[in-house]
């Protein structure tokens, strides 16, 4: 029986609204959200990623670990808007690739990362939005964040090739690649009954 299911894929992919959508056709699923909102550092961050970089990554290593925690102990179904896998091997590398976070600070997060690892049950479904760059501006542009209006397109790309080399390296559960840019299940409802449809074979 499928009790943790994960969605993963970069900003802007639709994860939220895949979380949502999934939670109103079942009921019985708890979702548990990305709370970016309690990151005090993300606006910090968006302005000077170089000063912020370590102190934001730290804090939402923590926050995820806590999140784990909450839904290792929920006794239904879960489901989760971005997982801690992503906040390690994709943001922070994408971090240290670009020079925000220093040698000496990125191994050290990945230490505190690695131990963490070590105690968490991995989901039993991971889903994938994949998503071009063309689909992760407009929606970004959309949704109207304040703190991603301004983030440079050479970043999101470099956590898209990110994302499309973790992929494919990711095996600690199934995993169902959506392709976001094909699919808009947020607006067209015959979209929607086909991931549906796509999801319903897993669980």
């Amino acid at each position: 029986m499928v009790k943790y299911i994960a969605v993963a894929g970069n900003m802007g992919s639709g994860k939220s609204s895949l979380v949502e959508f999934l939670c109103r056709r079942y009921p019985h699923i708890r979702p548990f959200y990305e709370r970016n909102a309690e990151n005090p550092y993300l606006a910090d961050f968006y302005r000077d990623m170089g000063r912020w970089a370590f102190h934001s990554q730290v804090y939402f290593l923590t926050l995820k670990f806590r999140v784990h925690q909450e839904l290792d102990a929920c006794p239904q179904t879960v489901i989760q808007d971005r997982t801690i896998y992503e906040d390690a091997e994709i943001f922070a590398e994408n971090l240290h690739r670009r020079g925000h976070l220093s040698g000496r600070d990125y191994q050290a997060y990945r230490l505190l990362y690695e131990t963490i690892r070590a105690s968490l049950n991995p989901p039993d479904l991971l889903i994938y939005l994949k998503s071009s760059m063309s689909t992760i501006r407009r929606r970004i542009r959309r949704r109207g964040r304040d703190y991603e209006q301004a983030v440079d397109p050479a970043y999101l790309r470099d956590l898209n090739r990110l994302y499309r080399s973790w992929i494919r390296r990711y095996d600690l559960s199934p995993v169902l690649v959506i392709d976001a840019d094909r699919l808009d299940f947020i607006h067209d409802l015959v979209d929607r009954l086909e991931v549906l449809e796509t999801i319903e074979r897993y669980l």
